[in-house]
């Protein structure tokens, strides 16, 4: 990045220390100089995308590590039990086969959770990356991609989304919806909920009675939107409103209101795919 930002500058002053420099190449090296402050730019959200990216799975990963640390203890105290049968002698066979039957199950559930956890992980990696890299640069101002725990939250500003104090959306919230809608429809074991959130600040508009009407209101001009124009199954969507108890900053300055109200779409697998997706130790064999 260091090397990004000085290398228009030295440019830039090697050829004004020359004895000459003409108008037309001192106006190709502004353009350059611009061209390489643009890259960047770009370059710079692209890298604080792929921190917020790498957060989300150390958090998925940390979870999952924790479960097979548990069932590496279970192993190991299943272990340490069959040691002291095989050393005193005092178990009889069947006991014996029983905890051997109880150690391959804990072994191969160890082994579940490892390959969840890989597919997890690359499932929501891929679904962020496709979402990410489909983003211009100034539609990646407005849209912030998180993963935590297996779930991806797509956080969208309000001005991006709406129509000033309104509810409806706006013209220019639909190639960035388009490109949601995309994720959405390709990923299609996935459920969907539209959480809308605002500031503290009191609506003041007669049809909108407060900010718990116009969360909500939000939320369902979204869905209706996913469905109407761009075919995500209805089945697949919810629509919710927070009002203004879920601030992710300060409602005191206006950056942090800026930061409130906004709209998270929330993709999580199915809760029964998820289940079965984990599934349980395979019993143990009489």
């Amino acid at each position: 990045m260091k090397y990004l930002k000085l290398a228009p500058l030295v440019l830039l002053i090697a050829v004004l220390t020359q004895s000459c420099v003409s108008k037309k190449q001192y106006t190709q090296l502004q353009s350059d100089y611009g061209n390489l402050q643009t890259a960047n730019r770009d370059l710079t959200a692209k890298y604080q995308t792929t921190e917020s990216e790498l957060s989300g799975s150390r958090s998925r990963v940390t979870s999952l590590e924790e479960q097979i640390a548990q069932q590496k203890a279970s192993l190991a105290s299943l272990q340490s039990a069959l040691d002291k049968c095989l050393t005193s002698g005092s178990q009889g066979n069947t006991n014996i086969s029983k905890l051997v039957d109880e150690i391959n199950s804990s072994n191969k559930y160890i082994q579940h959770l490892v390959n969840v956890k890989n597919t997890s992980d690359s499932l929501n990696m891929v679904l962020t990356n496709n979402l990410t890299r489909s983003l211009t640069s100034d539609e990646a101002r407005d849209v912030d991609v998180k993963v935590l725990k297996g779930v991806v939250y797509i956080s969208l500003s309000d001005n991006m989304l709406y129509k000033s104090g309104s509810y409806e959306i706006s013209d220019k919230a639909g190639a960035s919806l388009a490109k949601i809608a995309k994720i959405i429809t390709d990923y299609k074991a996935y459920d969907v909920l539209i959480e809308g959130n605002t500031d503290n600040a009191p609506i003041k508009q007669v049809n909108i009675r407060n900010n718990w009407d116009l969360s909500a209101l939000r939320a369902s001009s979204v869905v209706q939107a996913l469905q109407n124009n761009y075919g995500v199954d209805p089945k697949r969507l919810t629509a919710g409103g927070r009002g203004e108890y879920n601030p992710v900053a300060d409602n005191g300055t206006d950056g942090g209101k800026a930061q409130n109200r906004r709209t998270q779409i929330i993709i999580t697998p199915k809760l029964d795919q998820f289940m079965d997706l984990i599934g349980k130790p395979p019993a143990p064999k009489e």
